[in-house]
C-alpha cells in the first residue's frame, strides 16, 4: 500500500476531521505519517496507533492579525523544509495537506517536484473567514488577495476536497475547476458517538428539561443567544437548564452574562471532559442547541456538533444557515433565526411543550443523515485518494 504524509497547521489527533481521515487511511492499509503543530505538553514525535506523528516546534494561539500572519507564514515554511527532508528517507507516494492556510499546500513542493500527487483538503473558505472575522467585505484588497492564493493553491494540487456543496460552489465561482473539487462532509465519529454504547433516554424525566451545547466556546457559536433565550424562559420553563461543555476565549463573557441574568442555578460550565463523559452527557440531555451566528462564511459551512447530536439521537434546535438548511429540511431540525434569542426561546418552548415533536425530529434527522454518515463519506474520501494515487502510477 501507499506511503502517505498528511500536513496540518494544528494539533493532531485533536483535529476531528484529520483524525477521521488518518484513521481511514491506516485502516485501508496505508502507511501514514503526520506533520503538525505541537501543543503544550505533547511529544515531539509519537505513535497514534499505526500513525506516526511528527510535531514541529510551533504552537497555535488565538490572537489578532499579526499572530495569524506569523503562524500562516512560519508554519508552511517549517513544514516544507521538514517534509522535504523526511521525503528523502520515506519517499512518499502521496501528500495530503489540510488547510488553513490555503498556501500550506505549497509545503508539498519537494515531493511534488518528483511527481508525487498532492491532495488539498480545504477546511475553510479563507476569504469569507477573514472578511467575517475582521468585519470587512469580500471586495477588500486583502480578502481579494486571499482569494487569489486560494485559487493558486487549488491549481497546485491534483485533487481538492472540501466540506460542503456550498463551499465547493464558492471555490468554483472564483475560478476553480468544478471537476477537481469533491465534497467529503464533516460527519460524526460513530465509533465515539455511539448511541448503542450510550443509549439516549426515550422519555423525558419529570421536573427537568436539559439543553446541551458542546465544543469550542467562541462568540461566533452563539452561546450568548442561548443564554439570553434562557432568561426569556425563566418563568415559563422553571425546570430548564443548560449544560455547556468546552473551553474558549468567550467563556469569561458568558459567565458574566449568567451572573448578570441570575442564571447560575440553570447554566453549568463543565469545561473539556473525557470523551466518554461528554457522550454520556449528550445521551442524557433532552435536546441539543447549535446556535451558530450567520454571515457570509458561516452560511456556507457546517459544524461537527450538529452531526454529533444527530448521531446520538437527540433533538437538535439549530440556527438557520444556508448550508445546514440545504442538508436538513425543516422536519429534521427545529430551526430559529440566527442571533435572535426571542425566536430561539420560541423554538425551545415548542420542543419542551410537545415531546412527540422531539421524537419526530430525531427520526427524520437520522433518516436524512444516512447519506452523510462517516462510513459513506469515508468511502468517498478513500476513493479520491486512490484516484490521486492511480494518476501517479499512470
Amino acid at each position: 500500500m501507499a506511503r502517505i504524509c498528511v500536513v496540518r497547521a494544528f494539533f493532531v489527533p485533536d483535529d476531528v476531521r484529520v483524525r477521521r481521515e488518518i484513521n481511514a487511511l491506516a485502516d485501508a492499509g496505508h502507511s501514514v505519517t503526520v506533520i503538525c503543530m505541537r501543543s503544550p505538553g505533547s511529544a515531539r514525535r509519537e505513535w497514534y496507533g499505526p500513525v506516526e506523528i511528527h510535531r514541529l516546534p510551533m504552537t497555535h494561539r488565538r490572537g489578532g492579525i499579526l499572530r495569524y500572519a506569523f503562524e500562516y507564514l512560519a508554519f508552511p515554511f517549517l513544514a516544507a523544509l521538514y517534509l522535504a527532508m523526511l521525503d528523502l528517507r520515506r519517499r512518499f507516494d502521496l501528500v495530503q495537506v489540510n488547510t488553513i492556510p490555503d498556501w500550506l499546500v505549497f509545503a508539498a513542493i519537494g515531493p511534488r517536484l518528483r511527481g508525487v500527487p498532492v491532495v488539498v483538503d480545504l477546511h475553510e473558505l479563507m476569504p469569507e473567514f477573514f472578511a467575517s472575522k475582521f468585519g470587512t467585505t469580500l471586495r477588500h484588497p486583502g480578502v481579494r488577495a486571499l482569494a487569489m492564493l486560494e485559487q493558486a493553491s487549488i491549481r497546485f494540487a491534483d485533487v481538492a476536497v472540501t466540506c460542503t456543496e456550498e463551499m465547493r460552489d464558492a471555490f468554483v465561482s472564483r475560478g476553480a475547476d468544478a471537476d477537481r473539487i469533491a465534497v467529503v462532509m464533516n460527519s460524526s465519529e460513530e465509533a465515539i458517538f455511539d448511541p448503542e454504547a450510550f443509549p439516549p433516554r426515550r422519555e423525558r424525566r419529570i421536573g427537568r428539561f436539559s439543553l446541551i451545547c458542546h465544543g469550542t466556546i467562541e462568540e461566533r457559536y452563539g452561546l450568548d443567544t442561548i443564554i439570553r433565550a434562557l432568561r426569556r424562559l425563566d418563568d415559563r420553563i422553571p425546570e430548564l437548564t443548560l449544560e455547556i461543555y468546552g473551553e474558549g476565549t468567550y467563556v469569561h463573557e458568558l459567565r458574566g452574562m449568567v451572573e448578570e441574568f441570575g442564571l447560575t442555578d440553570r447554566v453549568s460550565f463543565n469545561g473539556f471532559v473525557p470523551i466518554d463523559q461528554l457522550v454520556a452527557a449528550i445521551a442524557d440531555a433532552d435536546a441539543g442547541v447549535v446556535a451558530m451566528k450567520r454571515d457570509a462564511f458561516r452560511d456556507l459551512t457546517q459544524c461537527n456538533k450538529m452531526f454529533d447530536l444527530i448521531t446520538m439521537r437527540r433533538p437538535v434546535i439549530c440556527s438557520r444557515t444556508t448550508s445546514v438548511m440545504a442538508s436538513f429540511p425543516d422536519d429534521c431540525l427545529h430551526y430559529f433565526d440566527a442571533d435572535d434569542d426571542a425566536d430561539l426561546a420560541r423554538a425551545i418552548e415548542e420542543v419542551f411543550a410537545e415531546p412527540q415533536l422531539g421524537h419526530r425530529l430525531v427520526e427524520r434527522a437520522e433518516e436524512q443523515n444516512q447519506a452523510y454518515r462517516w462510513r459513506r463519506q469515508r468511502e468517498r474520501y478513500l476513493a479520491l485518494v486512490e484516484h490521486a494515487l492511480a494518476g501517479r502510477q499512470n
